[in-house]
């Protein structure tokens, strides 16, 4: 298996190739576009031309990625870091373009600048994204990854580890525990089956078991039992091995946006923001889903005609199947789909009841048979959902939310998985572009949960995209 320095070296290197060949293309076709193949363009009859401009331009551009750090490899596979300093270093530079332009009054082409930034900037994205798929591919099967240390208590290595586990696009391979101040421990951490190297809380012992372990990164998690000048130490003799120092706290399922840092005494305290579910986010939230549900309706209403026609004809009955469902705060609606089930569904429930291959509370069959030949359709392409969109307009829906649950399944929640009832429940969310119903119960409530404590407008938009992939792949839905 390649080192971790193999693939580091390997993936900047691709990096540096890639952005250098879409910032000369979207330089050059922007050049191209805007005068031509002519090399001598003159600007008011300075002696200035556009081909230098182009070259100088281009290698600055590349130049401007590498130096907001858009090619560190531990932004690489997972988060949205990566593509953020993409855009700031692009807009940056175009911002100093301007800058210069309208300092020494040069009248720079608009027409030039307007191409090459949008181009460019699409190119270097779609570049990015590109090579994030290859290497999350890589890291599925267990190669492209950072091998880690975890320091920290015996369960905050088990869980650690089992998050690590679940996210392998991060691109952290725990390979060894230790657990500083556990005497007299086990050789081997029970759940997450890590061997665990020592138990001494002294700096020398703790390098001792990265050698032998060959970590290239060290993470302490909560419940690490070392004094703080001991991780000082700790943190100067990693600096001079480059290897990587993490500190992972006890806190689960908390989003980018609402984690602040304050140095304080030299401390870096954490903030955590109180998730924001009503106000001004709340009502961007509602004119979204007003605008975005009238369009569908209005762009797939030649779907529903149709899908209306070919319920109607196989089966007697209603076409619409409407379903008591819970939302926000525990107000009951209607829910509308198109009936994928025969009519008396709801009845031959309980002589199915033994056969239920769903995750916890909810019900599912594979092979229902009580579901129709055109409902499987339906069912696989989500089809039967699309009368929710009048939900999502009248109000008693969003776009984006936890699933909206049965009164039946709401009466034997817990106290912590009645928070999913904090915001309306969602025609999509994290648990439909997740796996759906191959996902465990446990799952389904951790990522409504991980929704309600993180939303965000540009979070849905992201899950509204990834919905049309996890649709069309059809994977998960019975």
């Amino acid at each position: 298996m390649p080192t971790g320095t193999d693939w580091r070296a390997r993936s900047s290197r691709r990096l540096r190739i890639v952005d250098a060949f879409v910032v000369v293309w979207a330089v050059v076709g922007a050049f191209n576009i805007r005068f031509g193949i002519e090399p001598n363009f003159v600007v008011a009859g300075q002696e200035f031309t556009y081909t230098w401009l182009s070259v100088a331009l281009a290698l600055v551009w590349w130049i401007m990625l590498g130096a907001w750090n858009s090619r560190q490899t531990r932004i690489l596979g997972a988060g949205p870091d990566e593509y953020k300093r993409v855009a700031a270093a692009s807009l940056w530079l175009f911002g100093l373009v301007a800058i210069f332009s309208y300092v020494f009054r040069l009248d720079t082409a608009r027409g030039y600048v307007g191409v090459a930034l949008p181009v460019g900037l699409v190119g270097l994205l779609l570049g990015r994204w590109l090579i994030r798929q290859h290497l999350n591919i890589s890291r599925q099967r267990g190669h492209s990854m950072s091998h880690l240390l975890i320091l920290g208590g015996p369960s905050a290595v088990a869980h650690l580890a089992s998050s690590l586990e679940r996210a392998k696009g991060a691109g952290y391979l725990p390979v060894a525990a230790y657990t500083p101040g556990s005497h007299d421990g086990p050789a081997v951490e029970p759940e997450s089956g890590l061997p665990i190297l020592g138990y001494r809380p002294d700096t020398a012992s703790i390098l001792g078991a990265i050698d032998a372990c060959n970590a290239d990164a060290v993470a302490v998690s909560a419940g690490v039992q070392l004094h703080p000048q001991t991780l000082r130490h700790l943190g100067w003799e990693l600096a001079s091995r480059n290897i990587g120092l993490i500190m992972a706290p006890a806190l689960t399922d908390i989003a980018g946006p609402r984690i602040h840092t304050q140095q304080v005494a030299g401390l870096p305290l954490i903030h955590v923001t109180t998730p924001t579910l009503e106000g001004g986010q709340g009502v961007a939230k509602r004119l979204f889903d007003v605008f975005v549900s009238t369009l569908l309706i209005i762009l797939a209403s030649p779907v529903m005609a149709l899908v209306s026609i070919l319920v109607k004809v196989e089966s007697r009955g209603p076409v619409l199947f409407r379903q008591e469902r819970v939302g926000m705060e525990g107000e009951h609606f209607r829910m509308l789909k198109f009936r994928s089930m025969v009519v008396d569904a709801e009845q031959r429930l309980t002589d199915l009841t033994n056969q239920n291959e769903g995750n916890g509370l909810l019900f599912k069959m594979k092979n229902d048979p009580r579901v129709t030949r055109i409902g499987r359709v339906l069912r696989k392409f989500s089809l039967d959902e699309l009368p929710q969109l009048f939900n999502i307009f009248a109000g008693t829906m969003s776009l984006v939310g936890p699933r909206p649950p049965l009164p039946s399944e709401v009466a034997a929640y817990e106290h912590d998985v009645r928070r999913r009832l904090l915001v309306k429940p969602g025609l999509t969310g994290l648990w439909q572009v997740s796996g759906r119903s191959n996902l465990s119960w446990q799952d389904s409530v951790r990522l409504d949960l991980y929704y309600v404590e993180n939303w965000s407008l540009a979070g849905d938009l992201i899950i509204l995209l990834r919905t049309f992939r996890a649709v069309f792949r059809g994977s998960g839905a019975y």
